[in-house]
């Protein structure tokens, strides 16, 4: 599944690193078996109590323990767990909204809903094929919540280190870049990454305009152009 980028108000592009069909079909296995342990253990204690499923009163009782909680199960998982279930968690899925900020409960609400056409009835079908036609990890319920699910599992790269590749014929833009340390340059992308990978863009505005007070300079790219930028001019000078 690829990327997608987003475009915040404050001009910061961010990569959204989509969540794969095989990882959503392996979280959605998790809460299937969650829900089916939930049930055999539900089971056993009905029968442990000996209510009667033919009575009236026993079947609502038998309903409200079972039939409930495995129904909302998804809606009240990813509405109060920050868009995560048990099954997402495990895999490192999230559920956000296009433009990297948290659903609210509407959201959560549509596409749960949405569920009943995407998985139930389909038996999953055109949540699989809405995914892969759609490029941006949406199925129905998302396309229609205006969400997706993201990967935020961490994959240690050469950019996670302080070095950054940079090509042979870079023009270093900012030689006020050298006031800073390595342990500087190394917490400045820490942030950065982290706050890219978290949708935070407050963080990375407020990164910005540090960097530049620091400097004593007044860029003239959008915040994320100018971090990438001080990160790239920093590895510049100290690698020659």
């Amino acid at each position: 599944m690829d990327n997608f980028q987003i475009e915040t108000a404050q001009n910061i592009s961010i990569q959204q690193q989509v969540a794969g069909i095989g990882d959503r079909i392996l979280a959605y296995i998790i809460d299937a078996l969650i829900l089916i342990g939930y049930w055999i253990i539900s089971l056993f204690l009905v029968s442990a109590f000996g209510l009667d499923t033919n009575e009236s009163s026993s079947i609502m009782i038998f309903f409200m323990i079972i039939g409930i909680p495995s129904f909302l199960y998804f809606l009240l998982f990813e509405a109060f767990w920050d868009g995560r279930t048990p099954g997402k968690s495990a895999i490192g899925l999230r559920v956000v909204k296009l433009d990297g900020s948290k659903p609210g409960f509407g959201s959560y609400f549509v596409r749960w809903l949405m569920r009943i056409i995407d998985i139930s009835f389909s038996s999953g079908g055109i949540a699989v094929f809405t995914i892969l036609l759609n490029g941006k990890g949406q199925r129905l319920g998302d396309i229609a919540a205006g969400t997706t699910v993201i990967n935020e599992r961490k994959r240690v790269t050469l950019g996670q280190t302080l070095l950054e590749t940079i090509p042979e014929d870079y023009v270093p833009k900012y030689p006020q870049v050298t006031v800073f340390t390595d342990a500087d340059m190394q917490k400045i992308k820490t942030v950065y990454s982290k706050a890219k990978r978290d949708g935070k863009h407050n963080v990375i505005l407020k990164l910005s305009e540090k960097l530049s007070k620091t400097m004593q300079v007044t860029p003239d790219e959008t915040p994320y152009a100018f971090v990438d930028r001080v990160l790239k001019d920093y590895n510049f000078y100290t690698q020659n």
